[in-house]
């Protein structure tokens, strides 16, 4: 194994995984550090936690013992993948984990760069855009577990760590690689380890890809992953990989627990057409809706039939006053899970999940130890084999088009892709 990766929740992890395969990297996403060794074959493994709004403490700790299983692959650099939208609160994850990390691998310069100009994340000055807004104007400032409210990543993650953070503005990365890596060691040399690095287009991922060629880690979103997997192919250490899809005809699912904008509006353009039913949150946790009903209702539906609990962001914050944020996103994550366990056992075999928490209750129910990656349905959104009868796609909640749902059904089903 080249590339260690170590993704902080499910969805951002075949997010990885499908940029490094598009890249020509023989990939696999793993659910958890697994218990035996990887395949010579695989040239990078993708270790999916479910560590992004748990305590920091516990995040380093699963995150540490993601890294040392995947050293003991032999592994050549490392990458930490967070949500292009970074996903965390003052107390961490992320900066947390990225000290933890780099002090592990004795790093001294540590590129931190969640851009994605396919989805719209975009850094600029430090401040991290969705689209043409601001972090802290965009809709994840309403996030129920991790609202984002301040732009500016320098301060977030300042508030996050314990060391000094650097930054690498844009008029050096459009300077390419050789300014890149100049700026990392004048950062490294002011003892600021985690650097914020600039990017607002493809071309600057792949020069701050090219720049991190010696670095032993580097963190971001999947964005700045598409330069590694070149350092390796100009080393002559990989070839393109063999990316053989075969769909899964057969009965499909959605089950969404994101309450994302983008999410809330793929659902409302599937209404247009397919058959949905809504999970009130507040009857999921008054006992009143019952997994047989919701497994019952689904299963006597045709075509693409959806079961959800996305809501607006001021519903969203009325369950959680009632109940607390942490027992609401307990009990759902233990509803979508049995819901997974018992549409595939009825015989689904095509499931679309959307949402990051939900998407890792799934994994972790189905007990889904490794994933296969197919071909990618919208950007950072992968069709993925899940077993002999079963293909998967798990959506982070801002991602995919808005006919998103019938699209993936299609690509999971061989149909297209």
């Amino acid at each position: 194994m080249l590339l260690g990766c170590i993704g902080d929740d499910f969805t951002g992890s075949s997010d990885l995984a499908n940029t490094l395969a598009k890249a020509g990297m023989a990939v696999v996403q793993y659910s958890g550090v697994p218990s035996t060794p990887a395949p010579s074959s695989v040239d990078a493994g993708v270790v999916a936690l479910k560590s992004r709004s748990i305590p920091a403490a516990e995040a380093i700790k699963q995150s540490i013992n993601a890294l040392k299983w995947l050293q003991d692959q032999g592994c050549r650099q490392f990458f930490f993948k967070y949500c292009s939208t970074f996903d965390s609160t003052d107390e961490g994850n992320i900066g947390p984990v990225a000290e933890a990390l780099a002090a592990a691998l004795s790093a001294d310069r540590v590129i931190v760069c969640p851009a994605f100009p396919g989805t719209g994340r975009a850094v600029f000055q430090g401040h991290l855009f969705v689209n043409d807004q601001l972090l802290s104007d965009s809709p994840m400032k309403d996030h129920p577990l991790t609202p984002m409210r301040d732009a500016d990543l320098r301060r977030v993650l300042a508030r996050q760590s314990r060391g000094a953070v650097g930054h690498v503005p844009m008029k050096v990365v459009t300077a390419g690689r050789d300014a890149i890596c100049e700026a990392l060691a004048a950062e490294a040399q002011q003892n600021r380890k985690l650097i914020v690095v600039d990017a607002i287009h493809d071309d600057d991922l792949l020069a701050i890809g090219a720049a991190a060629r010696d670095l032993v880690l580097v963190t971001g979103g999947s964005g700045v992953a598409m330069g590694l997997p070149a350092n390796f192919a100009k080393a002559g250490l990989i070839s393109v990989a063999n990316t053989n899809w075969q769909g899964q005809a057969g009965r499909c699912a959605v089950l969404s627990g994101s309450c994302s904008e983008a999410t809330r509006n793929q659902l409302a353009v599937h209404a247009e057409t397919g058959a949905q039913f809504e999970i009130d949150v507040a009857s999921v946790m008054r006992d009143k809706v019952t997994l047989n009903t919701l497994v019952s209702w689904l299963l006597a539906q045709h075509g693409v039939p959806v079961l959800y609990s996305s809501a607006s962001p001021k519903t969203v914050q009325a369950v959680q006053a009632e109940f607390g944020v942490a027992a609401v996103a307990e009990r759902l994550d233990c509803l979508f899970g049995e819901l997974a366990k018992a549409l595939v056992a009825a015989g689904v075999e095509r499931l679309i999940v959307a949402g990051g928490e939900t998407s890792g209750a799934v994994v972790e129910a189905l007990g889904l130890a490794a994933l296969s990656i197919g071909p990618e349905i919208d950007p950072g959104v992968p069709a993925m084999r899940a077993g002999t009868n079963l293909t998967i796609a798990l959506k982070s909640g801002n991602f995919g088009a808005d006919d998103f749902f019938l699209k993936a059904a299609a690509v999971l089903a061989g149909d297209i892709g």
